[in-house]
């Protein structure tokens, strides 16, 4: 049998060579003429990474993966640690480590993996159909394909999502934009080997070490949609936003990059059920695009099991708690942070974890 993989992103390429190891043909079919991805860098956590072990790249994560020992949280103005502890606790108790990872040498893992010259790139779906007996996809240059069925990981803008569902989703605001970006590693600014985030006001500093010495990093602040803002304004925008915030904050925003710095307006999509149509499958962001803030949306594309509902809605609880939706539960949950020895943030984290298919 033969399936036709909509969409060359992680979810896609992963159910490409997935489908491949289980003795499947596949075509891949991208419609960006060349790969950029969205986003500096993805915290791929330990359910991700045994599916990644499982497809055969055990050792090449392993080399693009930073060090992320610790955790902790910092007060936004004066610097002062909250909390700080170890990742052991969750190693040992998931069996594996989690590896942050800047998006393109992931992308490129994948797709080297699975065969760079056997993707179609420039080849946007207009078009599906099926019958008793194949599917087939047509594209913007005219061309078409055909398979037995058809995996539909084209993104949370999915065409093929509303041949699904029958109806067209709306993408939700979920109230925050997000800045982010890669830097030189400074333990002026944080340690090496600890995810560290400083938290004040709604917002959020996060930095995440990453291969060849290099922090991911991003800003999260809660704004209206729509702002006129861009690269030459981003240093003086992220300055106003973090006017007063303590100064390994202020040494990063000088350290960055506005040319390789992302800005975002964070969305996701109400959950829905049905997933799949006949001969067509959704699969990653096309069924159940998420907020970033559990950073389960690259492993849920990876695993594409039934509990992505329960990964949405937990992300989206998460959003509102760190965002400030409710100003006093923030406040809480800033005041809980100074008393957290790590136990209830790492028992969170392994139940995600351990929820996966491959425990």
């Amino acid at each position: 049998m033969k399936a036709i993989v909509i969409g060359a992103g992680i979810g896609g390429m992963s159910a490409a060579i997935a489908l491949e190891k289980a003795g499947f043909d596949t075509a891949v079919f991208e419609a960006v003429k060349e790969m950029k991805p969205v986003g500096a860098a993805i915290s791929i956590w330990p359910n991700g990474v045994k599916c990644l072990n499982a497809l055969g790249m055990k050792e090449p994560l392993r080399a693009l993966g930073g060090n992320m020992a610790f955790m902790a949280y910092n007060d936004a103005h004066s610097g002062s640690t909250l909390t700080r502890f170890s990742m052991k606790p969750l190693v040992q108790q998931v069996g594996e480590y989690p590896y942050p990872v800047a998006r393109a040498e992931l992308q490129a893992m994948l797709i080297d993996t699975y065969g760079r010259s056997r993707i179609s790139f420039g080849k946007r779906v207009t078009q599906v159909e099926q019958t008793e007996h194949g599917v087939t996809a047509w594209f913007d240059d005219g061309s078409q394909a055909e398979g037995d069925f058809m995996i539909a990981a084209d993104g949370t803008h999915s065409v093929i999502r509303h041949y699904v569902l029958g109806e067209s989703v709306e993408r939700r605001y979920a109230g925050y934009v997000n800045w982010n970006g890669l830097v030189t590693i400074d333990e002026a600014i944080a340690p090496a080997d600890q995810w560290t985030t400083f938290v004040g006001e709604g917002k959020r500093v996060s930095l995440m070490p990453v291969s060849d010495n290099r922090f991911y990093f991003f800003f999260d602040v809660p704004l209206p949609k729509g702002l006129p803002e861009d690269r030459a304004t981003l240093k003086n925008d992220l300055k106003g936003y973090f006017s007063g915030w303590a100064e390994p904050v202020q040494r990063l925003i000088e350290r960055l990059n506005p040319e390789t710095t992302n800005r975002v307006e964070i969305h996701d999509i109400e959950p829905f059920s049905r997933f799949v149509k006949g001969r067509v499958a959704l699969l990653g962001d096309a069924a159940h695009s998420t907020t970033p803030d559990i950073g389960q949306g690259g492993c849920a594309a990876m695993e594409d099991a039934d509990r992505t509902k329960d990964l949405v809605l937990k992300a989206r609880k998460r959003c509102d708690v760190t965002h400030a939706k409710d100003a006093e539960v923030t406040a809480a949950w800033y005041a809980d942070l100074k008393n957290e020895t790590g136990e209830r943030v790492l028992a969170g984290m392994c139940d995600t974890i351990e929820g996966g298919p491959l425990g």
